[in-house]
């Protein structure tokens, strides 16, 4: 199966790659050579903004499958069609979670909850991708699948403040000092290691059935905000000292004293709960199954950010950020 990746280096898509060559595929990768690939995958060098190089390198070529990675707005999904319709046999479309519903109104998340995100452009823009790819395969037969990853991570740290592809909240760990938990703590999450999320979407690859249809991937795993950020300060070898603040209440304060806004991430996303029923990915994908929980994939993850001090990124913004916080409300 010749299949190939717009993108392939990052945080998910790398696991993805790997399990991919794993398994025998002729795998692909297609973007501007600035990370190193997976062993194994063949590379072409461009830039997908420039679309008369990138046809100029895709001129011999045809594809079972498509996957673009770094597709966010509909015009990338109308620059993809122009490049492969007729010349892919699927073609993936790299969504989000955070597309459903905000603020849920029912549990578990199936992939039939409405798409509906009023505080996060990013969300809205990826639910304008999806409406356009349903009308494309409707309307033209355009072979898409849809997946829509939830909080995903690997090379990145999944907390809500200080972390993802910053240091800075496991430097708070260790240095003694408070961090910041949105709401009361209380709230489940789902965190899915992207080896996890891997098995399922290698098994989407070339999967006739897929075609026209949406699928989350997550782990069955649910903590609490609590508890993830003490699994996180239990890998790193702490205590968390965790000062509860109402998202409302961080989300006003980023926006009144120009610190980048958390809206997104939090009205957005990550204050309500996130339970997924992955049983359709299951159903379609009949070996799915997450394996790796949350206490040793965060170690994981630790571990390769420590093999690298460069990667250690301790951000003053966000130190300052979050001390202002806590003094101004961490004692309400």
């Amino acid at each position: 199966m010749k299949v190939l990746f717009i993108g392939g280096t990052g945080n998910i898509s790398s696991s993805v790659s790997q399990l991919a060559i794993e398994k025998g595929i002729d795998l692909y990768h297609l973007n501007r050579g600035n990370r190193p690939a997976v062993e194994g995958v063949k590379e072409i060098v461009t830039d997908i903004r420039n679309m008369e190089l990138t046809k100029k390198a895709l001129a011999n070529h045809e594809w079972d499958v498509v996957v673009n990675w770094i597709a966010f707005t509909p015009e990338h999904i109308l620059r993809d069609v122009e490049l492969f319709e007729g010349k892919v046999r699927q073609y993936i479309f790299i969504s989000s979670a955070s597309v459903y519903q905000k603020p849920p109104v029912n549990y578990p998340i199936t992939e039939s909850t409405p798409l509906k995100n009023p505080y996060w452009q990013y969300s809205r823009d990826k639910i304008a991708c999806e409406d356009l790819l349903n009308n494309l395969y409707r309307e033209r037969d355009f072979p898409m699948t849809i997946v829509r990853p939830s909080h995903t991570y690997n090379t990145v740290i999944p907390v809500t403040l200080g972390g993802w592809e910053e240091y800075t909240v496991v430097d708070r760990i260790r240095k003694g000092l408070p961090i910041v938990v949105q709401g009361d703590g209380t709230s489940l999450w789902t965190e899915t290691h992207a080896d996890d999320f891997a098995k399922g979407f290698v098994g989407l690859l070339g999967n006739q059935h897929a075609i026209g249809e949406a699928f989350h991937i997550t782990s069955d795993e649910v903590l609490s905000w609590n508890q993830i950020y003490q699994s996180l300060a239990h890998a790193a070898g702490c205590e968390a000292k965790i000062v509860h603040i109402s998202s409302k209440a961080i989300c006003d304060y980023a926006d009144e004293h120009n610190f980048p806004s958390e809206t997104g991430n939090l009205l957005g996303d990550k204050s309500y709960c996130a339970i997924f029923d992955n049983s359709k990915i299951k159903r379609f994908v009949p070996d799915f199954v997450a394996t790796i929980p949350f206490s040793t994939g965060i170690r994981r993850t630790l571990d390769w950010f420590e093999a690298d001090p460069s990667r250690m990124v301790i951000k003053e913004e966000t130190n300052r950020f979050q001390d202002e916080l806590i003094k101004n409300f961490g004692n309400r």
